[in-house]
């Protein structure tokens, strides 16, 4: 707040100081000119005593005068018309005063927190050391020209416009005279004379209004002024003897001055106590380009003579400030030195001066006038001798009820005469108040209010109130509380009944001060807002802002309030012209309303302190202020938002030069995202060009890693399945979510593309135009490093609407050197809306700083926020790589499950290096093969010729007995068709692809088993014939979405077959009775006319095994294949065989082909077979395992052992084509559908049935994983090891099956029982170890012993026959060993007979009794025995 460097109590006594006049006689006036200044300005600097004087009252008490300050004048007789307003000259040179002074930049700021604020204040915003103020008060002191009032003491700020009014008996008027001659006069009494008579004329003639003297008894004080440099001292001190014995030793001193020589001191450094009265307009700083004179005097003081000589005034204000082109025409005194003649002596001898004339002359001259004025008073109106005896009779009775303002008239012209009681009790109370007799002064004043308020001298009474409460407010002890309410009345009176406005404000202000000085800021502040009007822009801006500091220095700080206030005076500075000060109110007020939330008002903040430092050719501040309007999320409306940007555009086009920074429109560093590569090229007529990775995909992350996972397979694969160390996967699109820790790598000559995310946060459009990368580039291995990138870009406007994503900016680079290169910004052109007549443009850039992830490894990084790096504007450009590209065609988009597609893939190298190694990894191996060299058929290899065309390879066979004929049988090795990992090497020719070529291969396609939507990835891996570089390989992505629908459903189980066999084929009935079975398929059409589908056709059933094959078809149908149209289902039965044992040491797969129709299909080649080892290479590696780890456990794991009894490794292939009806025309399609069968006696189905019992799979699997996972906890948990798991014993089921028994007979058997009662048949017994280990066989052939309540009935059928010889046998059986035993039936009668009654036990070898299981026989055996 604005407070004086003084106590208020000071304030107030240096601004009513006694007034002393002085006339000069020229030679006088030529000795003080030497030193560049005239007798009043010599003196002024030790106006103030450093010693108490004394005086006594009335009643003869001594009263102290401490620290009094005496005002000495020239005098002057011009009339001055008296006016309640300052003139327009006046209120000019006021603006220029405040103007020049202006706060220092760059001080130290100091934190002032008031309540929840903290707010930055320069020391001197606060305290009455900013120079303006002082600066302020000695102009408004030299400006006193009216009658009725002077102006005196400045505050800061504030203070500027404090203004002290007082009747002119107070300190408008000389109390006495200084007669100055110099020594060097011919006869100096003579001069003495001249200068009496000339002030004796001039205050008694009548001829000159000016000045009004105080008393008609003015005091007369002689000074010689002799100087030493010139003078005789000697004559001097003569003179002055003289004097003392004319004038008395109390009436004349000898000053002697200007001691100095310059040529004996001439390297002495004097001080100059002048500069802070004569030079404080340029104390800090100077108005605009000239500086106002330091030594601002006025012609028109009271005490200033007509003729005023050259020493050292200036013109009159009115002169001077009339004319605007001599503000600044004056004599500029900054380079002028004053007192260059005076020594420190001298200093010693003014100072002395000044006191021996106050002591010994003014002090006594005013005692006497009380006491004059006192007697006078006395005896006028019949009191007692002492007024000071009598204070409290003229207190107690007699008081004058005090009527309100709006009863009393308007008297404010009434004017008393000189000699009026009145005026007597006034010029006493006044004297009493210079010499600081404060209880005095109070009470002569409460008197002559009453007196006034008597006479309804309105104007005399206000002054009397005012200065009788400051009186009251100056008492030592306080005696009596500060009567606020007479301020209160005399504001209202000099307001309203007076008109007039200067009193009422000298009024208020002396009012807030005193109230401040006492706490009462809240009171204080509303007297200042009162006193704010529309006449004065300067005067109302100092009163706000003084407002406002009185509301921040209350006990519970007003910080809001304060705010407000600052704007307000910041507001009226702006109209007063004060630009500087504005601006310092507004930026002070901004601390408040910062970041509050309070947008409107930040927003006009921001815009005028803009408005106001580009003004006062500030562009850095008023760039920042417009940059806080555009860049924060603004409420104003968009009129408003493009006034501010046009204001914004202009202050940086004007102010800003080379590429500055610019804040609009805002950019998302972080959701920078950097491509590096060609953009992909789209489709070319039938081709469709590979999906690959672009910006206008959207990143996932479970995708990502998905695509890292294929690129592992597809690297390990391409170095012997081992993944390197260093091996990093490639990212050819960065963003914030990709692992940018590393230097990225690009290639020379492939572009780099940024992908710049902007946001308009106004409502209005943004042009952006030019846009271009800013880069640093930094050659490697080479000599001279060279920029040769390039930028590129588009404009494009940005408008900030709802629900619209934010535009983005594609910027384009393109290396051509291998180095380092750094990507730092963009700059653009931003321009306002082109449908503008004034557009702007303005160039400018951003800086794209991006901060990296933050770090959580170390326990530092835990506890500290810290980030890593980002790299990802940082690349590395390497040397040239191979680029390819691939182009689909006849690529489709819906297929049948299982259907067989044959499509195209063209492979073109579009680089300047030739490629190699490529291979392919996808999420789905079994959707699609290359094929192999070797079992590849020669079909069509170009599109145009391949139309109705099949994709399988076929042989045309005979119409005669196909469907009953066996199997046609082929052995091929998995090798053959490259299938034994998820990476395929794509066979192209040679193996390379030299620069600019490019070639087709046929791709087979096999639609997805389950119905719907499928994503397929394709990681296309290929490498650069030179080695050794920075990127080891290149990979591109391709993505595909296949439509499946449902095509049939597949079921087939697999039973042991005991029927015999012909006598035809007895010479393998070994092979085939050890390994016969009965396959039954079941075949259903599922699909519901989708897809346009009429028919499926049953072509072929094969089978792929390398321990089974399909021998034949049990019950093939009458017509040549097997229709179903929808719904439709198809019942097969084959026969299926053991495979021959074959010596080759790589496992052959064993492929039947059981074809139904004319063609039979080559299922052993590309693609039936491929896409049979894709689709049970998961079963396949399963069931070897297994069989490998039976092997090795020999017989001490049985229940693996004795499981293998019941496996069946034995997969179906079901081709099928179905009839479609598309555009009126018929297409046929193909496919195949695989079922494994692994169990025998348990029923399997084709993929297409899984969905259900996979997804129910799925879940046990996902449950049992949680389960599994918890147990894993808990281990942890566990103090000691637990028991070994229990060895699982084979169930009884399994052992149950280990001998699979068969009985070879006549059916029907003629024996002459006439002849021969006993009738004896031969028996075959075939008994087949169907296990993998040694089995102890046990054959009983006697009868069951039927318990007694048994029916005798059923055993008619075989109780009458006997078998002959041996009724036991034990044998022990090899693995998989068939033995065939001979028996004899022997029969009594003709009859029909079941002979399947032998028991047949069994056991594994080396096993106990319990071990011994019965083995399931086979069906009644019935033979029919004849009479011959």
């Amino acid at each position: 707040m604005a407070q004086c460097v003084q106590s208020v109590q000071e304030f107030i006594q240096d601004s009513f100081v006694p007034m002393v006049a002085v006339l000069c006689s020229e030679d006088a006036e030529k000795v003080t000119r030497k030193n560049n200044l005239n007798f009043a300005e010599l003196v002024r600097p030790f106006c103030r005593l450093t010693s108490e004087g004394h005086i006594r009252d009335p009643n003869n008490m001594v009263q102290p005068v401490k620290n009094l300050r005496i005002s000495v004048n020239n005098v002057v007789t011009r009339p001055t018309p008296g006016s309640g307003t300052l003139s327009p000259a006046q209120r000019r040179l006021l603006s220029e005063v405040v103007l020049s002074c202006q706060p220092p930049e760059g001080g130290v700021a100091n934190v002032v927190t008031a309540g929840n604020y903290d707010l930055n204040f320069n020391d001197r915003s606060l305290k009455a050391s900013a120079p303006w103020y002082s600066a302020w008060r000695e102009t408004l002191l030299e400006l006193s020209t009216s009658k009725l009032y002077t102006v005196n003491f400045l505050c800061p700020f504030f203070c500027i416009w404090q203004m002290w009014f007082v009747i002119e008996s107070l300190t408008a008027v000389p109390h006495t005279g200084l007669l100055v001659v110099s020594s060097s006069e011919a006869v100096p009494v003579e001069q003495f004379l001249k200068l009496s008579q000339e002030q004796h004329r001039i205050q008694h003639s009548g001829e000159y209004t000016n000045p009004k003297w105080f008393i008609p008894n003015t005091l007369k004080y002689y000074v010689l002024l002799h100087d030493m440099s010139e003078g005789d001292e000697q004559r001097a001190d003569a003179v002055y003897e003289d004097m003392k014995q004319r004038y008395g030793a109390q009436g004349c001193y000898l000053l002697k001055v200007n001691s100095r020589t310059f040529s004996a001191g001439a390297d002495e450094q004097i001080p100059d106590p002048w500069s802070q009265y004569l030079h404080r307009n340029n104390m800090h700083t100077q108005v605009r380009n000239t500086a106002i004179s330091v030594f601002i005097y006025l012609d028109g003081h009271p005490l200033q003579l007509d003729a005023a000589s050259d020493s050292g005034s200036l013109d009159a204000l009115d002169a001077m400030t009339s004319d605007p082109k001599r503000g600044t025409g004056g004599p500029v005194a900054g380079v002028v030195s004053h007192g260059a003649c005076l020594t420190l002596s001298d200093h010693d001898r003014i100072r002395q001066f000044i006191q021996e004339f106050t002591f010994r002359g003014l002090l006594p001259h005013i005692e006497k006038n009380i006491r004059q004025l006192n007697d006078q008073l006395v005896s006028r109106k019949g009191l007692s001798r002492s007024l000071f005896s009598a204070t409290k009779k003229w207190f107690g009775g007699g008081k004058v009820p005090e009527k309100s303002i709006s009863e009393l008239k308007s008297t404010s012209g009434l004017l008393y005469p000189p000699e009026a009681p009145e005026l007597q009790i006034r010029k006493m109370a006044d004297l009493c108040f210079l010499v600081q007799h404060y209880e005095l002064a109070y009470s002569c004043y409460h008197t002559a209010k009453k007196d006034f308020l008597s006479d309804q001298a309105m104007l005399y009474a206000a002054g009397a109130l005012e200065m009788a409460a400051v009186s009251a407010f100056l008492q030592t002890g306080a005696p009596r509380p500060y009567p606020a309410h007479y301020m209160d009345t005399a504001i209202q009176t000099y307001r309203d009944v007076c008109k007039n406005m200067v009193l009422a404000e000298r009024c208020a202000l002396l009012s807030a001060e005193i109230l401040k000085s006492q706490g009462k800021y809240s009171d204080a502040a509303t007297l200042l807002i009162k006193m704010t009007s529309e006449d004065s822009d300067l005067r109302s801006a100092l009163l706000l802002e003084q407002a406002g500091h009185c509301f921040i220095n209350m006990r519970n700080p007003m910080v809001r309030k304060f705010a407000f206030h600052m704007i307000l005076a910041g507001h009226r500075f702006s109209k007063a012209g004060q630009k500087r000060h504005a601006l310092r109110c507004y930026c002070q007020a901004m601390q408040v309303y910062k970041g509050k939330g309070w947008s409107l008002a930040e927003d006009h903040i921001n815009f005028t302190i803009g408005r106001q430092s580009f003004t006062l050719r500030q562009p850095e501040n008023a760039v920042s202020a417009f940059r806080h309007i555009l860049t924060n999320d603004s409420q104003q409306t968009a009129t408003q938002q493009g006034a501010f940007l046009r204001e914004y555009l202009y202050v940086y086009k004007v102010t800003s030069p080379g590429l500055p920074q610019l804040p609009l429109p805002c950019i998302n560093s972080s959701a920078t995202r950097v491509y590096f590569g060609h953009e992909r090229r789209l489709a070319e007529g039938e081709k469709q060009a590979a999906t690959h990775v672009s910006l206008d995909q959207e990143y996932d992350q479970d995708l990502a890693a998905m695509w890292c996972h294929l690129e592992e397979q597809v690297v390990a694969a391409a170095n012997r399945g081992v993944v390197p160390v260093n091996f990093q996967p490639t990212q050819c699109c960065l963003n914030s979510q990709t692992d940018n820790l590393r230097f990225p790598l690009a290639v020379v000559e492939e572009p780099i593309i940024v992908e710049v995310t902007f946001r308009n946060p106004l409502k209005v459009p943004l042009v952006l135009s030019d846009l271009s990368l800013l880069w640093k580039f930094t050659a490697k291995d080479f000599s001279k490093a060279q920029d040769v990138l390039t930028g590129e870009a588009t404009g494009e406007a940005i408008t900030n609407e709802k629900e619209v994503l934010a535009p983005t900016a594609r910027l384009k680079l393109l290396p051509h050197k291998t180095g380092q290169l750094n990507i730092l910004g963009v700059a653009y052109n931003l321009a306002t809306s082109q449908q503008t007549l004034d557009l702007l443009v303005v160039r400018g850039r951003q800086d794209l700083e991006i901060r990296g992830p933050r770090l959580n490894h170390t326990k530092e990084d835990k506890t500290l926020v810290r980030h890593g790096p980002d790299r990802r504007l940082d690349p590395i450009i390497t040397p040239a790589m191979p680029l390819m590209e691939v182009f689909f065609l006849q690529f489709p988009t819906a297929l049948l499950c299982g259907e067989i597609r044959k499509a195209y893939v063209e492979f073109c190298n579009v680089s300047s290096v030739a490629l190699c190694g490529l291979r392919v990894a996808s999420t789905h191996p079994d959707f699609f093969t290359f094929g192999g060299q070797a079992t590849t058929p020669l079909t069509p290899v170009s599109p145009t010729s391949a139309e109705n065309c099949s994709a399988y390879k076929t042989l045309v066979t005979h119409h005669g007995g196909q469907s009953s004929s066996t199997a046609a049988v082929k052995l091929v090795s998995a090798e053959d068709f490259g299938q034994t990992s998820g990476v395929v090497e794509i066979p192209v020719e040679g193996g390379t692809l030299r620069p600019g070529e490019s070639t087709q291969l046929p791709l087979w396609l096999r639609g997805p088993d389950q119905e719907g939507v499928h994503e397929i990835n394709f990681l296309f891996y290929y490498e650069s014939t030179e080695k050794g570089g920075k990127i080891s390989h290149r990979v591109l992505r391709h993505t595909v979405f296949i439509c499946a629908s449902r095509s049939l459903s597949v079921r087939a189980s697999a039973y042991r077959s005991s029927i015999p066999l012909d006598q035809s084929q007895s010479q393998t009935r070994e092979e085939e009775t050890s390994g016969s079975m009965l396959v039954f398929i079941d075949v259903e059409n599922i699909n519901t006319s989708e897809a346009g589908v009429r028919e499926f056709h049953i072509v072929q059933v094969s089978s792929s095994s390398k321990h089974w094959w399909l021998h034949k078809c049990i019950n093939p149908a009458k017509e040549k294949d097997y229709k179903l149209t929808s719904r439709e289902r198809a019942k097969l039965c084959f026969r299926a065989t053991r495979c021959k044992p074959h010596q080759d040491a790589v496992e052959k797969y064993s492929f039947a082909d059981l074809n139904l129709g004319n063609e039979r299909i080559i299922s052993s080649t590309t693609p039936c077979g491929d896409f049979f080892f894709r689709s049970s290479a998961e079963s396949s590696s399963h069931g070897r395992t297994q069989g490998l780890g039976a092997a090795a456990g020999g017989t001490t794991d049985l229940a693996s052992v004795f499981k293998k009894c019941n496996e069946l490794d034995l997969n179906i292939i079901i081709l099928w084509k179905a009839y479609v009806v598309e555009d009126n025309k018929q297409l046929i399609l193909e496919g195949q559908l695989h079922v494994a069968l692994q169990t025998i006696g348990k029923e399997a189905c084709s993929p297409t049935q899984k969905e259900e019992s996979s997804f129910m799979s799925f879940n046990c699997l996902s449950i049992c994983w949680v389960l599994l996972q918890e147990a894993q906890e808990m281990v942890l948990l566990k103090f000691k090891s637990e028991l070994p798991p229990p060895v699982i014993q084979p169930s009884i089921e399994q052992l149950s099956h280990l001998i699979k028994t068969n009985l070879t007979y006549p059916e029907t058997y003629s024996h002459p029982f006439v002849q021969e009662s006993l009738c004896v048949v031969p028996v075959t017994l075939t008994l087949s170890n169907c296990s993998l280990a040694q089995v102890d066989v046990v054959i009983d052939l006697r009868h069951k012993t039927s318990p007694p309540s048994f029916n005798p009935e059923s055993l008619e059928v075989h109780s009458s026959f006997t078998w002959l010889g041996q009724t036991q046998y034990k044998l022990q059986l090899k693995a998989q060993e068939v033995l065939c035993l001979a028996l004899r039936a022997c029969f009594l009668q003709t009859g029909v007979y079941n002979l399947n009654t032998p028991r047949v036990f069994a056991k594994p070898a080396n096993q106990g009794v319990m071990c011994e299981t019965s083995q399931q026989t086979a069906s009644p055996a019935l033979i029919i025995i004849n009479n011959a």
